[in-house]
């Protein structure tokens, strides 16, 4: 079974296309839950109506299900992101 680390590495490949950082380095992904069945990644999206959701969250699946070889689900959370949520909030200095 791929650890989380594996599954978070893997998913630095999908990239927020209107910022062009990755999910992981944007804090979007806040769990990823490996005890369901299919497997659940909790993410969040930086705007609400963000228009690239979809080609996002078929990205996550495919990128997750390559690594873990399982099937896998994304729920986009209601919560609200913010810059803070980043590991480095400095790389939107690059945005």
């Amino acid at each position: 079974m791929a650890t989380e680390e594996e599954i978070k590495t893997a998913l630095e490949q999908v990239m927020d296309p209107e910022i062009n950082l990755s999910i992981i380095e944007l804090g979007l992904v806040r769990e990823i839950d490996q005890t369901a069945e299919p497997f659940v990644v909790r993410m969040l999206l930086t705007t609400p109506f963000c228009p690239y959701a979809p080609q996002i969250i078929q990205q996550v699946k495919e990128v997750v299900s390559t690594v873990t070889g399982k099937a896998t689900d994304v729920e986009i959370l209601a919560e609200q992101w913010t810059p803070e949520m980043m590991p480095d909030p400095g790389l939107l200095g690059r945005w």
